[in-house]
C-alpha cells in the first residue's frame, strides 16, 4: 500500500482509510506508514509533551476529533497503535506554505508515551535538527 497514494480529489495523504463493502468509510482505524527517517522527521511533532504526528490529508477534521490508527516506522516491521486527538489544522493554501493536514497529539498514557519513545529513538540525531519540517 502506497502511503502517499492520491486520494479521490487528487491530493496526497499518508493516511490510508479503511473502506467497508459498499464504499462506506470506516474512520475507526487509519493506516500510516513512514518508510524513511526523513518522512518521520517531517511528520513528528516534538513540541507536544505527549508527542504527535502531522498527517498530510485533505480530509476535514475538527479540533478535538479522536483518531485511531496503526503506524509503521522505518526499519520496524511491527505496526504500532496510535490514539490521539486533532490538536491543530493546517488548511489548504496555508499562508505558511506548509501542506494541508492535521496535527495529531498522542494520548498521555503508557501507549502514547511508548510510541513517542519509539519515534524519538528511530529519529536519533535528526531529532535535534533545525531542518524545516511539516510542523513547527
Amino acid at each position: 500500500m502506497n502511503p502517499l497514494q492520491p486520494s479521490a480529489n487528487g491530493h496526497n495523504s499518508m493516511w490510508s482509510e479503511s473502506v467497508l463493502t459498499g464504499g462506506t468509510v470506516r474512520p475507526a482505524i487509519l493506516q500510516l506508514r513512514m518508510d524513511t527517517e526523513h518522512e518521520l522527521y517531517q511528520a513528528y511533532i516534538s513540541v507536544f509533551t505527549e508527542g504527535g504526528l502531522f498527517i498530510q490529508t485533505s480530509r476535514e477534521y475538527q479540533l478535538g476529533d479522536e483518531l485511531f490508527g496503526l503506524l509503521s516506522l522505518p526499519q520496524d516491521k511491527k505496526r504500532h497503535p496510535v490514539i490521539g486527538h486533532v490538536a491543530w489544522i493546517t488548511p489548504a493554501n496555508s499562508p505558511t506554505g506548509r501542506p494541508q493536514g492535521v496535527g495529531l497529539r498522542f494520548t498521555a498514557d503508557e501507549r502514547g508515551l511508548s510510541l513517542k519513545e519509539r519515534i524519538e529513538t528511530a529519529l536519533g540525531p535528526l531529532l535535534g535538527s533545525k531542518r524545516i519540517n511539516h510542523t513547527v
